[in-house]
């Protein structure tokens, strides 16, 4: 997409495409400097009240007028693009505060709220390929925004919020989906979980018992969509000893109850059962495969969302 020009030689900011996706936002930075094109970063660093988005929240703003991301509901991503061009004119970082106490009356956030964006103006971005690096690898990754030196370095902390250097922006993997089931619940559930945005590995029911070498890591969350508890033992093993953030199994309170003695008797302890979400999903009594599906997604989002509130700082 081609920015736009105004009759009066200032770029009008323009949408180059849409994503809230962090690592997206990241790249973009990162391809347009070192394609020569100057660019900035705009956090999200405070919020007073509601906001759309969350702490950590990120656009790119690229001199031509080019920007992506969001860092609030899409109501005033214009008007901050724009600030962070003024900022790369003239080469410094600046702060910019929107809805309540901001000097901008006449920019409201449908929230109630307000929240104050940090513009970084790029000067260096090994930092940010650090970043991109480690979370390639699966590792969680931190940018560290120092406004006083007007400069991001790679944070080796896994938080997020104001630390006593300056603001640490987190990044985290994509979150793999590993589906274990029948075709139907387990497609049903593949087709909700990646369109909304997720990798998943679905694993038939035909396959399940010759489990391969899986590499289930934090980022990961498993969902057992079977009806046959002597299929679910050998991956619930394979589960537990993973750190997965999410592991679930389908099946009534006494079906699980039957699963839990089945693994005490493999030597588990009440602990390392109580791991496993039973019945799975948000919402109990799901027997159609789209409710199904839509019930363990949303559960995971949860439990996702839970995490990384509990990383800010």
């Amino acid at each position: 997409m081609k920015s736009q020009y105004r009759e009066d030689g200032d770029t009008a900011p323009t949408s180059a495409f849409l994503t809230d996706d962090p690592l997206e936002i990241l790249r973009y930075a990162c391809d347009s400097f070192i394609s020569g094109v100057p660019v900035a970063l705009a956090t999200l660093v405070e919020i007073r009240g509601g906001a759309a988005r969350s702490l950590g929240a990120q656009m790119t703003v690229r001199l031509d007028g080019l920007y992506c991301g969001f860092v609030s509901g899409g109501c005033t991503e214009a008007s901050v693009a724009a600030e962070a061009i003024e900022a790369l004119r003239v080469g410094h970082d600046r702060y910019l505060s929107l809805g309540e106490g901001s000097r901008f009356f006449d920019i409201v956030l449908p929230c109630g709220g307000g929240i104050r964006l940090a513009i970084h103006v790029l000067r260096d971005v090994r930092a940010i390929q650090q970043v991109l690096a480690t979370v390639g690898i699966r590792r969680a990754g931190s940018l560290l925004y120092r406004p006083q030196a007007e400069d991001i370095t790679f944070n080796p902390t896994s938080r997020l919020g104001w630390e006593e250097d300056g603001f640490s922006i987190l990044y985290r993997p994509s979150t793999n989906i590993f589906l274990f089931g029948g075709k139907l619940e387990a497609e049903a559930t593949r087709r909700v979980a990646e369109s909304a945005g997720y990798k998943v590995k679905l694993i038939d029911q035909t396959n399940a018992r010759g489990i391969p070498e899986l590499e289930i890591d934090e980022f990961s969350a498993v969902a057992m969509l079977f009806h046959d508890i002597d299929h679910e033992l050998p991956i619930l093993e394979k589960a537990l000893e993973s750190r997965a953030f999410y592991i679930g199994a389908l099946g009534s309170s006494r079906t699980n109850a039957k699963r839990s003695e089945a693994l005490r008797h493999r030597g588990y302890t009440d602990t390392e059962i109580a791991r496993i979400k039973a019945p799975i999903g948000i919402f109990d009594k799901a027997r159609d495969a789209p409710s199904i599906a839509l019930s363990v997604v949303a559960d995971i989002a949860s439990v996702a969302a839970r995490i990384r509130t509990s990383l800010v700082s």
